[in-house]
């Protein structure tokens, strides 16, 4: 008798079951989301074992806490890829006000915990929760709804492009009370470009990105360790076992890196001579390893990642869908500017700044958000093909019968 080996076939949520005669999602931009995962995956395994066996006597510590969140954020894209995008625009109001209460959460003592001078995590239990990556993403959603409401207005009156000023001012004042001055630079960055891509005319963009710019300089002068960064960030090595220190190192490590690199596992610079390798300067340890053909095939799977972003953007906007082609806009100038300004830090181009490489670096918070971004990603693609295709998408019943409800009582 031949008994048949019958294995399991992995099959998308029944929310996203393509529409008849089309693809459910976007392939090249599911691809380079797992990619740049499992790239982060090994990365961490191979940047984290040394610290992780000198802190916490066990070299797979960090290894299993980001396996972990790895699943957490399968489970977590899995159940936003099945909202309707209607059910993010209607609840944008609360969203926001729901990442003001966390950011303030962050500040409030006994709540809110400090590592390495900064609070910028709220305590649960064994897990700390970055408040400052869900706000990001709370911010978009509200400016994209607000785009959609005062589209018009953004367009022909100054008063339409600062009053999303007075909410991001809110955001930034308790991003500064943490600080994260890396976390405000992102967001302030991000809603600019979403207001221009809403129509902001030219003129108004430059005034704003001249007052931005100027506010954010002096954020950068009224504190002595940013100019201390900003000074190290010229010249690491004038001081290259003090303020310059972390740039002199990660320099060392694309130099030892070469073409082909010392090979994976093989790195010197994570043996606790650059600090942070496995989150902020895991770009460097992969360089090390990898080489300098390894370090531009992240940066290209970065570009198809975020370019796919934009295309799924475009092609809300032209079907007419603004607020699905605002929030994918926003998502997508989030995961860009934190992708740009980590690598740049790395790289030497840009000062020392503690933002999480997107997908790639240590951080279950930063892990767990961006998955959710690229699952929203690809739902409003699937919403997309099924208006052009003029099926209705698949909702979770209980969800889809909520917001009926809702809308009738309106």
């Amino acid at each position: 008798m031949k008994l048949a080996l019958r294995l399991p076939i992995p099959t998308l949520p029944p929310a996203l079951q393509a529409p008849q005669g089309t693809a459910p999602v976007d392939p090249l931009l599911l691809v380079s989301a797992f990619a740049l995962m499992l790239t982060g995956l090994v990365m961490i395994t191979s940047a984290s074992m040394d610290v992780a066996a000198r802190d916490f006597g066990s070299p797979v510590h960090f290894i299993v806490r980001h396996g972990s969140f790895f699943v957490l954020a399968m489970i977590a894209g899995t159940l936003s890829v099945m909202i309707p995008i209607r059910a993010w625009e209607k609840y944008s109001v609360p969203l926001l006000i729901f990442g003001v209460v966390l950011l303030a959460l962050v500040l409030v003592p006994g709540i809110g915990r400090e590592v390495n001078g900064s609070r910028r995590w709220i305590g649960l239990g064994p897990v700390n929760l970055q408040a400052s990556e869900i706000a990001k993403a709370c911010m978009v959603i509200f400016i994209s709804g607000y785009l959609v409401r005062r589209l018009d207005e953004v367009r022909n009156s100054w008063w339409g492009v600062i009053k999303p000023i007075l909410p991001m001012g809110a955001y930034g004042v308790l991003l500064l009370f943490e600080p994260d001055y890396g976390a405000l630079v992102v967001m302030v960055g991000t809603v600019a470009g979403m207001v221009f891509l809403g129509g902001m005319r030219f003129a108004q963009l430059v005034v704003v990105v001249l007052g931005g710019g100027g506010l954010i300089g002096l954020l950068a002068f009224a504190q002595p360790y940013r100019m201390e960064r900003l000074k190290s960030f010229t010249d690491p090595w004038a001081d290259p076992y003090g303020a310059g220190y972390q740039l002199s190192q990660a320099q060392i490590a694309f130099g030892r890196g070469d073409w082909l690199g010392t090979g994976l596992g093989n790195s010197v610079q994570k043996l606790f001579y650059l600090p942070e390798a496995h989150t902020d300067f895991v770009y460097s340890v992969l360089a090390e390893e990898l080489g300098l053909i390894g370090a531009l095939l992240v940066v290209a799977l970065y570009v198809l990642l975020v370019a796919r972003i934009f295309i799924i953007g475009r092609k809300a906007e032209k079907a007419r869908q603004f607020f699905m082609g605002y929030l994918t806009y926003g998502f997508g100038f989030i995961i860009a500017g934190q992708a740009l300004i980590n690598i740049g830090v790395n790289v030497g181009a840009l000062p020392t700044k503690g933002l999480t490489l997107p997908l790639l670096s240590y951080g279950g918070s930063s892990l767990l958000v961006c998955a959710c971004m690229i699952a929203i990603v690809l739902r409003v693609d699937y919403e997309l093909k099924c208006l052009q295709l003029k099926q209705p998408p698949r909702e979770i019943p209980w969800l889809r019968r909520l917001l009926r409800l809702e809308e009738k009582a309106a």
